[in-house]
């Protein structure tokens, strides 16, 4: 790992001195809230200034604003200050271990994963596990987060990729719709509510051509997530496609039904994704070990 200069790295009280200054956008309000001078908070503000070679602020008379540069410079420096706290805080609260923020998909991780991770606590009490939702890929380098679920090609920039599993979709919807619409066979589902994942807007077209139906539109209900969707079919609002895995309990106590067997295997795998800058982290190399086991023992 490279070793920054120290020069490069100003002290923590003219840093944090800054971050006040520029969130207030006084040196008044500043010292107050640091419990230093007016004075204090101005010559710690010049100290970095002199540091960085330019002027963060654009003084006039009794105020101050941040300069167009002094804006971007307060952004990363509030930012590298917010991942310190979190540090801070993950070590404070498991001072024996270490602490591993996942990002989730909603539904693979409330029902999927959840159920698992006392294994996993149990197999490695000293790591802490801290879960958050992301529905997209996203910048590893602008968030405190070690790693994250990804569901979608073996594609994230800045970021490496290890394969969990595939997804097998199937058209769920509840037992009374079946019997209202008739649903016996592919080409009965054309007359049926049909709900669309706004993130896979196609996937119904794509079962359709795969079950050798000829349409011209398929229509019906968005909804945003496979949770929703899934307590939307068991209140008979439609028929959902719905990877089987995660609805294996509504089948088994028949709230939902499969009323034509045809799955579809996606289009796109499961992932398990992290930043390069975490490659080595000890609680995300035991957590990666532990749900790739997992997974290749699990059914798609």
């Amino acid at each position: 790992m490279a070793v920054l200069p120290r020069r490069f790295l100003p002290p923590m009280s003219v840093l944090a001195a800054f971050e006040s200054a520029s969130r207030l956008q006084s040196f008044t309000a500043a010292a107050a809230e640091l419990s230093l001078t007016q004075s204090a908070v101005s010559r710690q503000i010049r100290s970095l200034e002199e540091l960085l070679g330019a002027e963060l602020f654009v003084r006039e008379r009794q105020t101050v604003r941040l300069s167009a540069a002094g804006e971007a410079y307060a952004h990363e420096i509030r930012r590298a200050l917010e991942q310190i706290a979190s540090a801070t805080l993950g070590f404070k609260a498991n001072p024996k271990g270490g602490t591993l923020n996942l990002a989730i998909l909603p539904t693979f991780g409330t029902r999927w994963l959840a159920p698992r991770l006392p294994d996993f606590l149990a197999a490695h009490p000293g790591i802490t596990i801290n879960l958050t939702t992301r529905l997209a890929p996203f910048d590893f380098n602008a968030e405190p987060i070690d790693a994250a679920i990804h569901f979608g090609p073996a594609e994230w920039p800045g970021a490496k990729l290890e394969f969990l599993m595939k997804e097998v979709v199937v058209p769920a919807c509840s037992p009374q719709l079946r019997s209202r619409y008739k649903l016996r066979r592919a080409p009965d589902f054309l007359r049926a509510p049909l709900m669309h994942l706004v993130s896979r807007p196609d996937a119904w077209e794509q079962w359709l051509r795969a079950a050798g139906v000829a349409f011209d539109e398929v229509h019906g209900m968005l909804v945003d997530q496979f949770a929703v969707a899934a307590q939307a079919a068991i209140a008979g609002l439609g028929v959902a496609l719905l990877p089987r895995f995660l609805i294996e309990g509504e089948l088994a106590r028949g709230d939902l039904v499969v009323p034509v067997d045809k799955p579809m295997q996606s289009a796109h795998d499961y992932h398990l994704a992290w930043p390069l800058r975490r490659d080595n982290y000890p609680p995300l190399g035991a957590f990666r070990d532990w749900i790739r086991r997992e997974a290749r023992s699990a059914k798609p």
